[in-house]
């Protein structure tokens, strides 16, 4: 075993110390002595029993806090801070309450008016039901972020070992060895290398993208980012190479991954409601006003009708108030406030968005939050990360710079493909016959000098080790194989065929490992003749440094000179110039002491065991060429920022990238345009930070770009965005990545790369990490607004119909013609089917063309609300004149209504209905509705109460056709029906011959009839039903048609200015 596992158990007495102050102390710019004095800990021997006791009392357990959230009595309570669930509240409580006096009475309706308010209860429930599941799902990334954290630790106590440690029980100042594989269990410090290397896989908490190197050497810096410090190891980040001794500096909560977990919590506490929910509580709000002055109005023009007096002597007396009336109007109040809610809406909103969610799906936008498919449709800032969102983060070799005949010359070769796929594109000029000697060298030591695989998996290619070096396997394939060379032996389904020849011919014996201070890597191989040479891979400056020789065209090797070392150095910074990263090969025959290396076993072998002596093995190289590699774009990226632009979309790049290498990318796709002036534009984190006028920077026209970002960087962007009223969408994948994806309005997490963490801080989880799905799903998500918007408005102009009817009811003085039951029907169950179906309206070819909808956008403007108060008012005139039209009139446009043999009073009694009892002589004849006779011959004013069956149910059949044939209006905003017919939609004409079976099912079953309260209607019936409800669509026809008209004449006013 290493150090690490020796004993050090003798000698570890000591008096107790007080505890050290961890919190502000830089333990990565302080040597190892200077730490193990500050913890006041010796590496032999680890702390004491007693002292980890004192110190647990000091800093508690290692491990993240358990945030209470609210109970759930406190979620349902929330559910009701909607001022439309308010409204719903109230109107159930008093319908109970009247149910109950009528039920008391020995009412015949009981059984309707019970049906009412359980009814609305129910819609109630459910409503507090799916809110509180809602809210409970809000503190899904916390439990994720536990998930990522170590169980156990081998730690040193008392100068003993103990193998399995639960990883809680740490405190800072406890020594701890950590292997490969281990999660790191806190924040430590690296005492000392048990192994020759040690690398970390931190970027789930940095974002880098490969794992890092580290060491116990202190950094300079005492205010240093994640990324700088190298002698840190952070809690939730795995080693995955070599092993070592580190100690404790920060524990629980004040580790990295903690400070990310408070940042989660507090940014899940000011979760902002979205866009649309703004809209309905302002709406819910505007109608509160409204039910209160129209029932307040209804009140005051019938008081007549239970609160009477005389007049004496010119002052009021006699009052006589009749509580039987006053309760009448009171159910008016009730139905009133029921008919102006749209009760369905929550319940088609909820299908709507779950519609949208599967839509979206589809397009590899994967939504986890239903809110957020309306809100994509609002955003205006899109910051993205880079590697693997704009570009393909698969490494992709791009040129090829071999020597040529002479020393004075050099050739290049430009590569296509940006995928693992080695069919992928070719190389351009290639010589295809016979490959010459230094093309072959290079291909040889690009697929030899290689630890990394290539496997498909279905239809992608995955590369396994680095991204780099898989990309050189890829080069190797689009080489091919020398000409003349043997391919007998290869397996003909092998994807890197070629890579499998060079590592045939040349069988790798010894390896040296990568390190930053040679900056290559290398390996020793034994040809088929049995020669060995080295092969090697690295910074082309470090290897022309300790180059001698070059290698020509021919195969020939001269000595490398200043003139050629100067032209490869050109070429160098022509491919750095174009952000690509740049790689050189070289080799050498003479190995001198390892010429005859065989293994292990071999006396040279214990050079190899010593890193130090690396870079003298890779001396008096041959220079063969270099290669320029780049993780490219993806194709689609271009046009899906053209699409931002054309959609106002602003698009900015926050990536952890260098400066140079993103703006080349973000030039070539588009976020800059090729000679734009992005001085201004382009900042890196800790510069953008240090501006004093940040929110102006951030409104500059255009696209952004902040390169060497960390996550506190994002999160400010966020927020300043956000305080200037954008609607953000921001992308990441790292659990650094979580607390601003909690902030933004749309927080997407990537679902191939992505850590749980950002998945579940998430509203949305790209299934390709491809930024122009984010564009899609924004086009998807404005679409489905639009539709949104099309059915609350069908539905609230359904309402505005029914409040008219009952004004209008209540104004004229005639009997009830709508009771609350019926109104609630028609709101939930009948009006609900078209105005789902509307939310399968098509999406609008130009919806990317147009500027993103504001956020604070009413949902109902000015004219829209004339134009449904028009409507509004027709539906009303349309249910209340078919009930007076039934008791009025014998015949109607020459449509008999007589056969039923009802009797038919004037306009004038029936106004004044309640005050039957005292005419004379007043008699009523039966009639039949269905299978029922009706008869009033013990009282003939029962005519205009349970009588009113078959006008009540006219008035209710005229208000579901008028709204089937309002929801065709709907289809457009402005358009006719002419320019958009109804089988565009064909889901809407389903929709509504489910609605009219449902009305049938009422009217035809006789218990749901009697529940409704209504009765069968006859042909002729059905004819007077369709004659009434049909204009309503002539009606909105015109209305558009004048719409449409104001807005060509205003933006022909707008060109002529």
């Amino acid at each position: 075993m290493g150090k690490g596992g020796q004993n050090h158990g003798r000698g570890c007495g000591g008096e107790p110390l007080s505890p050290p102050s961890p919190s502000t102390f830089p333990a990565w710019a302080r040597s190892v002595a200077e730490c193990e004095a500050e913890f006041k800990v010796s590496a032999d021997c680890g702390l004491r029993s007693d002292e980890v006791r004192r110190r647990h009392e000091v800093y508690g357990w290692n491990e993240l806090e358990k945030h209470s959230g609210p109970s759930v009595w406190q979620l349902v309570l929330l559910q009701f801070q909607d001022t439309l669930v308010r409204i719903l509240l109230v109107a159930a409580v008093v319908s109970f309450a009247l149910a109950w006096y009528d039920g008391g009475e020995g009412g015949e309706m009981g059984i309707t008016t019970f049906v009412e308010p359980l009814v609305i209860f129910l819609i109630l429930i459910v409503n507090a039901v799916v809110g509180v599941w809602q809210e409970n799902n809000a503190e899904k990334a916390l439990e994720a972020l536990k998930e990522i954290q170590s169980e156990h630790a081998m730690v040193k106590r008392d100068g003993e070992w103990l193998p399995n440690l639960p990883a809680k029980d740490l405190v800072p100042g406890d020594i701890v060895e950590l292997k490969v594989g281990d999660k790191v269990p806190a924040d430590m410090r690296v005492l000392y290398l048990i192994s020759s290397t040690l690398r970390v896989e931190q970027g789930s908490l940095t974002g880098e993208s490969a794992a890092v190197n580290k060491t116990n050497k202190r950094v300079d810096s005492d205010d240093t980012d994640i990324q700088g410090k190298e002698c840190m190891g952070f809690a939730g980040t795995t080693v995955v190479n070599g092993s070592c001794v580190c100690l404790v500096t920060q524990t629980g909560m004040n580790t990295e991954i903690g400070k990310i977990h408070s940042q989660i919590h507090e940014a899940s506490q000011s979760e902002d409601e979205t866009p649309l929910k703004k809209k309905l509580n302002e709406f819910g709000e505007y109608l509160t006003a409204i039910i209160g002055v129209i029932c307040v109005f209804v009140w005051l023009i019938n008081v007549k009708y239970f609160l009477t007096w005389e007049y004496v002597d010119g002052w009021p007396r006699n009052f006589k108030f009749s509580f039987e009336k006053c309760t009448y109007y009171f159910e008016i109040a009730v139905a009133l406030a029921v008919a102006a809610i749209p009760e369905g809406l929550p319940a088609v909103i909820t299908t709507c968005l779950a519609l949208g969610t599967r839509k979206m799906a589809q397009k590899n936008a994967l939504v986890r939050k239903l809110p957020s498919v309306e809100t994509l449709g609002c955003t205006t800032v899109i910051c993205s990360d880079k590697t693997g969102t704009l570009t393909t983060n698969q490494m992709s070799v791009v040129r090829l710079v071999a020597m040529g005949r002479s020393t004075d010359m050099l050739r290049s070769f430009e590569v296509d493909g940006t995928t693992y796929d080695p069919h992928d594109g070719k190389i351009h000029d290639w010589p295809t016959s016979n490959v010459d000697e230094n093309l072959r060298m290079i291909s040889k030591i690009a697929a030899v000098c290689n630890d990394a695989s290539i496997a498909r998996s279905g239809h992608q290619f995955v590369a396994t080790g680095m991204p780099t070096e898989a990309a050189l396997k890829v080069l190797v394939e689009k080489m091919g194989l020398p000409g003349g060379s043997a391919t007998s032996s290869l397996d003909s389904s092998e994807m890197l065929r070629c890579c499998q020849w060079w590592n045939g011919i040349a069988k790798r014996i010894a390896t040296l490992e990568f390190d930053r201070t040679r900056k290559s890597m290398s390996v020793i191989v034994k040809s088929t003749s049995g020669s060995n040479s080295l092969l090697v891979k690295g910074a082309v400056e470090n290897l022309l440094e300790r180059s001698t020789f070059i290698q020509l065209l021919d195969g020939s090797v001269v000595q490398l000179n200043d003139s050629m070392k100067g032209l490869i150095l050109e070429a160098l910074h022509d491919m750095s110039s174009d952000a690509l990263r740049c790689l050189g090969f070289a080799y050498k025959d003479d190995l001198s002491e390892f010429a005859t290396y065989d293994g292990e076993d071999h006396p040279a072998n214990k050079i190899l065991l010593d890193p130090s002596n690396y870079s003298s093995i890779e001396s008096d190289l041959i220079f063969a060429g270099l290669v320029g590699l780049r993780d490219p774009p993806r194709e689609e990226v271009h046009r899906a920022i053209e699409d931002c632009r054309a959609a106002g979309i602003q698009v900015m790049v926050i990536t952890g990238d260098n400066k140079e290498t993103a703006e080349a990318i973000c030039r070539e796709i588009g976020v800059f345009r090729t000679e734009e002036d992005i001085s201004l534009k382009s900042f890196t984190g800790k510069e953008f930070m240090s501006l004093s006028d940040k929110k102006i920077r951030l409104r500059q026209k255009g696209g952004l770009l902040f390169s060497r970002a960390e996550p506190k960087h994002k999160q400010e962007i966020v927020r300043l965005l956000k305080e200037d009223g954008k609607v953000v969408a921001m992308t990441g994948d790292g659990v650094n990545d979580a607390p601003a994806l909690k902030l933004a309005d749309i927080g997407i997490a990537m679902g191939i790369a992505g850590t749980e963490v950002a998945k579940e801080a998430s509203d949305m989880v790209l299934a390709d990490d491809n930024f122009s799905t984010i564009v899609a799903a924004v086009g998807e998500g404005r679409s489905i607004y639009n539709n949104m918007k099309a059915f609350i408005r069908y539905m609230i102009s359904s309402n505005i119909g029914e409040v008219a009817s009952i004004f209008l009811t209540a104004a004229l003085g005639i009997p009830e013609g709508l009771i609350p039951v019926q109104l609630l029907w028609v709101n939930l169950v009948t009006d609900g089917p078209p105005a789902t179906a509307l939310g399968f309206n098509p999406q609008d070819k130009d919806i990317m063309k147009k500027p993103p909808r504001k956020s604070d956008d009413s949902l109902i403007n000015a004219w829209i609300l004339f134009r449904y108060s028009i409507i509004g008012l027709y539906v009303g005139i349309a249910t209340v004149g078919v009930f007076i039209i039934w008791y009025t009139h014998g015949s109607f446009m020459g449509i008999d209504l007589s056969g039923d043999g009802h009797t038919l009073v004037t306009y004038s009694q029936l106004s004044n209905w309640g005050q039957c009892s005292s005419w004379e002589g007043f008699k009523v004849n039966p009639f039949t509705a269905g299978s029922t006779l009706f008869s009033f011959d013990a009282n003939p004013c029962d005519y205009f109460k349970t009588g009113k069956v078959k006008a009540t149910t006219l008035s209710l059949s005229v208000l579901v056709a008028i709204e089937m044939f309002n929801s065709l209006n709907a289809l457009s905003e402005d358009g006719s029906l002419l320019s958009m017919p109804p089988w565009v939609n064909p889901w809407l004409l389903l929709a509504m011959s489910v609605s009219f079976g449902l009305h049938f099912l009422i009217l035809y079953i006789p218990f749901l009839a009697r529940v409704f309260g209504i009765v069968p209607l006859n042909f002729n019936e059905w004819l007077l039903v369709l004659v009434v409800s049909l204009p309503v669509i002539l009606i909105d026809e015109i209305l558009k048609f004048v719409g449409r008209s104001n807005v060509r004449r205003l933006s022909g006013k707008h060109k002529d200015d």
